[in-house]
């Protein structure tokens, strides 16, 4: 899996690598990398490649090289500090490794949790109230005459069949549920054929293309799917409501939080790139970096590209 230490520190893991194994060729041609004088052995930015895939060899070892000097940056200013780091479990169930024990508590200690101010939460809430919609619902029953196109006799009969059962609706919409449950080929057939609601992706885009066409109470022609003929009724449609704020700000202050702490962490980390001593390669600054003196609170609009 892709990873990047500079938006994660926290969460990064050593791979496991030979360090007796030769580098990629093109290794050999570049100085060689020291973190304010501890050296970064090309095995080893050859081994971190594995987490960064690509097409460009030089973009995957820059890449590496980058993520590795992050992490050292990391450990040494943990080491400096002398901080006493106890390993945890991670959310795979395994326990950390030291290193990453000492970068979490780095980061604990040196970027502090980010809360997203209330009025943030509302104008954010405010700005794009589509994103705070119910989905479009449908509530809907159908019977469906099961058929397949490569066995033409009995697709041709699976289609008179749902001729019929449609000609019998339209004269006694009634008879709906019994003819469901008399007929139909689908699970849903010994409930009348009811299908409950039924939300954007949750049927083949045919069936729920046909949804959207019928009118609340209408009966649908016989309709081919890769299933079969279905006859469809929608019974009641629920549009589109806006969700109360109540009800979404709590995970409004969440995503502004956690956006906000990203862009502080990356801060900590330019700040340690500028700091320090590097030989052998120049890592930019993290992408979110934040340096022209913003509070936290400031710089946590969500970026919504992410």
């Amino acid at each position: 899996m892709q990873r990047n230490a500079a938006d994660f520190p926290n969460q990064g893991v050593i791979p496991l690598f030979n360090l007796d194994a030769d580098p990629p060729q093109a290794a050999h041609d570049t100085p060689p990398l020291t973190v304010n004088g501890q050296p970064i052995a090309p095995q080893r930015i050859a081994a971190e490649m594995q987490h960064f895939p690509g097409d460009q060899f030089e973009s995957s070892w820059q890449q590496a090289a980058r993520a590795l000097i992050i992490r050292e940056l990391l450990l040494q200013q943990a080491r400096r500090l002398a901080l006493d780091a106890i390993p945890q479990a991670d959310v795979q169930g395994g326990i950390e490794t030291e290193e990453d024990a000492l970068i979490r508590t780095l980061i604990e200690r040196e970027v502090p949790p980010c809360e997203a101010p209330a009025e943030q939460v509302r104008r954010h809430y405010d700005d794009h109230p589509e994103r705070f919609m119910t989905p479009l619902l449908h509530e809907a029953e159908h019977i469906l005459v099961a058929a397949r196109r490569d066995q033409a006799d009995a697709f041709a009969a699976a289609r008179a069949k749902a001729d019929q059962l449609h000609a019998r609706l339209q004269q006694d919409p009634e008879r709906f549920a019994e003819l469901a449950r008399a007929f139909s080929d689908c699970a849903s057939g010994a409930d009348g054929g009811r299908l409950g609601q039924l939300g954007p992706g949750e049927t083949t885009p045919p069936f729920e293309a046909a949804l959207q066409r019928l009118a609340p109470g209408e009966l649908s022609a016989p309709l081919e799917t890769a299933y079969g003929f279905h006859l469809i009724r929608l019974l009641r449609r629920g549009e589109p409501q806006r969700l109360p704020f109540e009800a979404v700000s709590a995970a409004i202050a969440a995503r502004l939080a956690e956006q906000a702490q990203r862009r502080a962490i990356a801060r900590y980390i330019a700040r340690l790139i500028e700091q320090a001593d590097i030989q052998g390669f120049t890592p930019e600054p993290p992408p979110s970096s934040i340096s022209d003196g913003r509070t936290l609170s400031e710089s946590a609009e969500p970026d919504d590209r992410q």
